[in-house]
């Protein structure tokens, strides 16, 4: 008989739970209290918060026969907080959890949950940080949502607003695997049809990879802006712009290059790899601009150039072209636009 969260009372189920969660160096207090307390050595806070809603950011069986874990949904949430912070070239140092959960949800589950999330916070390398508390309520689907804060350490924040003209552009981390990952998901080619490829794209949709080590790096290297691939490149890239005052020219070559990494997955779908590359979200790598004489900090691979603000012109173009020509329109994720 499997056991669900209705079966449990509150605190029954937040035992279950903390024991499967990090403490990390940054905590002076954790869960137990009505807040918790984390140590601010820099005397500022970065702070950022995100949601995963089921049947929106998630489903809990996908068309291609594929069960969303617990520990899935957990690393995610995460993974994509932990990137906010580390695109500000900030580590983090806390997170607070939000649970919404239906009552017919398998306590097996919210556990996996849990491990997931403490799994991330080791894997990825935020060691600094722990789960410092969070809340527990009752819906009619899974709802997680986590805030997380991270410490600059006596450095600046990169901002989105810094590039200037005669920047390159670079980015660190992967480019279109999670989209491609979505897309096979989305499909009925089942998991046992995946080549190795196939279940390494599935796998980053899933438990993303963000390179934390990349942000505080390209800050120190003197990044003049940076900001987490959320979104896709290109609806990502024209907000940096956007930000900055400027337009971003991105290389079809270095595009091309990365879209034959995809090839396999796109053929199998009859897809375009290079829409996944320019469009695709989730993959939480860094967008960077630099001064043209920085040598990248390891992990990053030039893409572009920063150009000057003309109002005639896109925000980004590839090779100077409007983008709009390259993917029929496609500009990556809203949340209010599916």
């Amino acid at each position: 008989m499997t056991l669900t969260v209705d079966q449990l009372s509150e605190s029954g189920l937040l035992a279950r739970i903390f024991p499967r969660l990090p403490t990390g160096t940054s905590t002076l207090l954790g869960p137990g209290d009505d807040s918790a307390i984390i140590a601010a050595p820099d005397g500022r806070t970065v702070i950022s918060i995100d949601t995963q809603v089921q049947d929106r950011d998630f489903r809990l069986t996908w068309p291609n026969g594929y069960a969303t874990t617990g520990f899935d949904v957990g690393w995610k949430a995460a993974a994509q907080n932990l990137s906010d912070i580390n695109a500000m070239g900030a580590v983090a140092t806390a997170m607070v959890v939000s649970l919404t959960l239906p009552g017919t949800t398998p306590v097996a589950w919210v556990e996996g949950l849990a491990e997931g999330l403490g799994a991330a916070i080791a894997a990825l390398g935020a060691g600094q940080c722990s789960v410092a508390g969070g809340d527990l309520s009752g819906g009619s689907e899974i709802v997680v949502t986590v805030a997380v804060t991270g410490s600059l350490e006596g450095r600046d924040p990169v901002l989105r607003s810094g590039a200037q003209a005669g920047d390159k552009v670079a980015v660190c981390g992967n480019l279109g695997r999670s989209a491609a990952g979505w897309a096979l998901q989305e499909s009925t080619l089942g998991p046992e049809r995946h080549t190795e490829s196939m279940q390494r794209a599935v796998s980053l949709f899933n438990r993303p990879q963000p390179p934390l080590a990349a942000g505080p790096a390209a800050a120190r290297a003197g990044a003049t802006a940076m900001m987490d691939i959320s979104d896709g490149l290109l609806r990502d890239a024209g907000r940096l712009a956007a930000a900055s005052g400027t337009r971003l020219d991105l290389s079809g070559v270095v595009m091309g290059k990365m879209a034959e990494k995809l090839a396999e997955c796109a053929q199998a779908l009859g897809a375009d790899p290079l829409q996944w590359v320019l469009t695709g979200g989730e993959d939480h790598g860094l967008l960077s601009t630099f001064p043209a004489n920085t040598a990248l900090p390891q992990g990053f691979v030039a893409i572009g150039s920063v150009v000057s603000a003309d109002a005639s012109q896109p925000a980004v173009s590839i090779d100077g072209r409007n983008f709009k020509s390259v993917v029929d329109g496609a500009v990556g994720w809203d949340h209010f636009a599916v």
